[in-house]
């Protein structure tokens, strides 16, 4: 880090917390503290309201971390990547999920849209009256990935078809055979399709489950398993080489990141699911927070503002996780997609001149739903010794058709939980005094719908390139994923040596 970079961290260690009741006394601090993304115009309309006031950025801390972004560059950073430069440099390659969404470089974005309309194609061939004759009926859909390839689909599948589903998706990622197995025994091989997510159309738990399904489907009497098959890759080439047809080959931009990929054809199962118009929408919100952190700047950046957040209880308060709580059942899968999105991009020790780190990076992110995770996890946020920043996520509108009580109560418990945790209650008895003074962030959306979750799925991703600009790293290589994937092959291969222990269990195991 340069000089200035240090003197800029020291202010801000130097920086005197005041306990976040006594914040309130600046009668104006939710509205400084608080801010709307929108989108849509008319039915379409949407947005999410983001409050910070419960946390302890104050105007000092705010200047000072406005500095700091100005000293780290972030907004020639940020614009090299909307521009498509080379800011991945560990791998020598653009980061260009955005173009995804028509945000990015010119040239970029035409390709993505020319493979939008490719992905758009098969869907509404498989969705429309007239495909009996060239796909057959299609009810059922497994699609196979890890990771990226993964977690999007399955969060965005769970969270949008709780009404209705035009085709029912299963999303399988382990390798453990449990989980293919659940999912065909929910499907009709007469009626499914198999989508293969791989970037490189090599990842071993993908191709092994891969290979498991086309077997099941041939014992169970479909004559040709590579006519189900819908690949979704940056490496056509592999896809052919395997057995796909390429006109069922469904590619994406070596430059669009695994977990960055969910609006990439990795998103075929999404819109097989929701339909091709709603899987616009869901482009459409995450594209109204690209141009909003594209041409917003300093604490008025809302993903920007919520780094600042994070830095400050990362680096300065040495807080070591960070809790999310979605008060939308609909969002179960959420906390389970950010850990990725987080931890595997932020989750370094060195900055991206290949320099050791001078602080804390990611924290670890964990999470739950409300009002299950009030009686599960709560206690020790309210009265542990943890000091553990908390976001909560709600919807206005509910998603349910039962008694308005039911919405009531939880959003009634959701902001009660933010309020506690802030005041705390003094008691002489120990065991019933709360500290308080424990902060917490709201993201309150008007209503839970396709474009709204694209939205906070887009405000996560830049809330963690932010956070990587101010500390120097770079958020989108993953070298940590490949040591024990290479460990894994070596036992598989045979001929190696290993610890005792490790030598001990593959004995124990059948496996040496």
């Amino acid at each position: 880090m340069s000089e200035a970079v240090d003197v800029i961290w020291d202010g801000l260690k130097s920086h005197e917390p005041r306990n976040l009741p006594d914040l309130f006394e600046d009668g104006d601090r939710t509205a400084k503290l608080s801010g709307r993304i929108e989108w849509g115009a008319g039915d379409t309309a949407g947005g999410i309201l983001f409050d910070w006031s419960k946390t302890h950025l104050d105007d000092d801390l705010l200047g000072r971390f406005e500095k700091l972004a100005e000293a780290m560059d972030f907004t020639g950073k940020r614009d090299a990547m909307f521009a498509g430069k080379r800011i991945n440099n560990t791998e020598d390659r653009a980061a260009e999920h955005t173009a995804q969404r028509g945000v990015g470089a010119a040239s970029s974005v035409e390709e993505a849209m020319a493979l939008h309309a490719r992905m758009k194609m098969l869907v509404e061939a498989i969705h429309g009256d007239d495909c009996a004759g060239a796909l057959g009926e299609i009810k059922h859909l497994i699609h196979i990935g890890i990771g990226g390839s993964a977690l999007g689909p399955a969060l965005a599948v769970d969270a949008l078809t709780r009404d209705l589903a035009k085709v029912d998706v299963h999303v399988v990622s382990n390798i453990d055979g449990v989980a293919l197995e659940q999912a065909m025994e929910a499907c009709d091989p007469e009626t499914t399709m198999i989508a293969v997510a791989s970037k490189t159309f090599t990842t071993i738990e993908t191709m092994t489950n891969a290979q498991s399904a086309l077997k099941w489907l041939e014992q169970n009497g479909i004559g040709d398993p590579y006519g189900r098959v819908v690949a979704l890759t940056a490496s056509p080439e592999k896809a052919v080489e395997w057995g796909v047809d390429e006109t069922r080959i469904l590619p994406f931009s070596e430059n669009v990141g695994g977990r960055y990929s969910l609006w990439s054809s990795i998103g075929f199962p999404v819109a097989m699911a929701i339909g091709w118009d709603e899987f616009e929408e869901f482009l459409a919100g995450a594209q109204a927070v690209d141009l909003h952190f594209q041409s917003a700047n300093g604490r008025s950046n809302l993903p920007l503002r919520a780094a600042f957040a994070d830095q400050y209880y990362t680096r300065l308060r040495g807080c070591q996780t960070r809790a999310v709580f979605a008060y939308d059942e609909r969002l179960g899968l959420l906390p389970d997609y950010l850990q990725q999105l987080e931890m595997e991009s932020n989750g370094k020790s060195v900055t991206a001149a290949g320099d050791p780190v001078d602080g804390q990076t990611a924290p670890i992110t964990w999470g739950g739903v409300g009002t299950d995770a009030q009686h599960a996890v709560f206690q020790l946020l309210h009265q542990g010794t943890h000091l553990i920043p908390v976001d909560f996520i709600a919807s206005i509108a509910p998603g349910d058709m039962l008694d308005p009580a039911h919405h009531r109560i939880l959003l009634t418990n959701c902001f009660a939980q933010g309020a506690a945790l802030m005041a705390g209650q003094s008691s002489d008895d120990g065991a019933r005094n709360f500290e308080g003074d424990r902060p917490s962030a709201t993201m309150l959306c008007d209503d839970l719908d396709a474009a709204t979750l694209g939205a906070l799925i887009a405000f996560h991703e830049h809330r963690t390139f932010a956070n990587a600009m101010l500390m120097g790293i770079n958020p989108f290589d993953q070298f940590g994923v490949e040591l024990g994937k290479q460990m894994a092959k070596s036992i598989e291969a045979g001929g190696n040596q290993f610890d005792a222990s490790t030598e001990r269990l593959l004995e124990i195991a059948g496996l040496s």
